[in-house]
């Protein structure tokens, strides 16, 4: 009866074997808390962790239909291509680089320009495509800038801009450059004539991109976190040998000096605009649930979508 004597069958090895295979992409980690979270709820979250609210890199496609109203965005300005007038060549020719970054983030440039609805208000917008080779700044992206302001000047609409680059295009050198004088008389003469510029400033925004028309903007907002400023702090603080203060160029740390009117979160930016935007018109306010139903509302949601905008530095994400 001495049962455990017995021998074991073996397991079935097709069994023991046999690897389950999970989707790739399924889950997300936040890059602040760590937290494990289902990719698709963080996308519908506009990449905001639901659990400490840091704010994600978001494909730019994605922020133009999380930003304009539902089927009121019209993209202009396609036809536009970047040549190589330098023969620009470093470690790769620049004529590779734009077909690889073509390949990477789809036709055109690192620029999306046009027309659409924010909160039902009509803007002439624009969203740089950091995919695009960082977001950076040539010829093509500042004849883009130019134009949304060209066209809220012409249709007397308010402009707004989401910058995220890395600053001019070293391919093209000095015609690099030149965009920054150029979009900046461009939106010197919007400001003459009275109409809005909003600036959204968004992770990172830097170099000649900073050092003009994204801080010239009527209202200069960012996201919580962003990084903002010309040069980056690793260069600055090489450069000037000093340790720099906590948070330096972080949008906290520009609320707190002045350099930034509002620290706005994501997911309640686009009703936001939508009343600056009523605020700079003179134009009726949209009436809006009041702050406890908001509440209440995301409460039962499970969200943290009735959160105020930021108004004081918060902590750095």
């Amino acid at each position: 009866m001495a049962w455990w004597r017995r021998k074991k069958e073996p397991l079935d090895r097709a069994t023991t074997d046999q690897k389950v295979s999970l989707p790739k992409g399924l889950w997300s980690k936040c890059d602040a808390c760590g937290e494990i979270t289902y990719t698709d709820e963080l996308i519908a979250n506009l990449r905001v962790c639901p659990v400490c609210s840091h704010h994600h890199p978001m494909p730019t496609r994605e922020r133009i239909a999380a930003m304009t109203d539902e089927g009121t965005w019209e993209e202009l300005d396609t036809e536009l291509r970047s040549g190589d007038p330098l023969s620009f060549r470093d470690r790769a020719a620049y004529r590779d680089r734009i077909t690889k970054a073509i390949k990477n983030a789809g036709p055109g440039d690192a620029f999306a320009s046009g027309l659409g609805e924010i909160d039902g208000v009509p803007v002439s917008a624009g969203f740089f495509v950091f995919e695009f080779m960082g977001g950076s700044m040539g010829s093509v992206v500042g004849e883009k800038v130019t134009r949304v302001f060209e066209r809220a000047y012409e249709k007397k609409i308010p402009a707004i801009v989401f910058s995220a680059s890395g600053g001019a295009r070293m391919q093209e050198g000095i015609l690099s450059l030149m965009q920054m004088a150029k979009t900046s008389a461009a939106r010197n003469r919007l400001r003459d004539a009275g109409i809005p510029y909003i600036s959204v400033c968004l992770q990172p925004t830097t170099g000649g991109v900073a050092a003009s028309f994204a801080m010239l903007g009527d209202i200069i907002l960012t996201e919580p976190g962003a990084l903002v400023g010309f040069a980056g702090p690793r260069v600055i603080q090489q450069t000037i040998g000093q340790e720099l203060p906590e948070g330096f160029q972080r949008a906290e740390f520009l609320l707190e000096h002045g350099m930034i009117d509002q620290i706005v979160d994501r997911l309640v930016l686009r009703e936001h605009l939508g009343s600056l935007f009523r605020m700079l018109q003179k134009m009726p306010a949209k009436p809006r649930p009041s702050e406890s139903m908001r509440a209440s509302i995301a409460a039962a949601a499970g969200t943290n979508e009735g959160a105020p905008a930021t108004s004081a530095p918060s902590s750095e994400a």
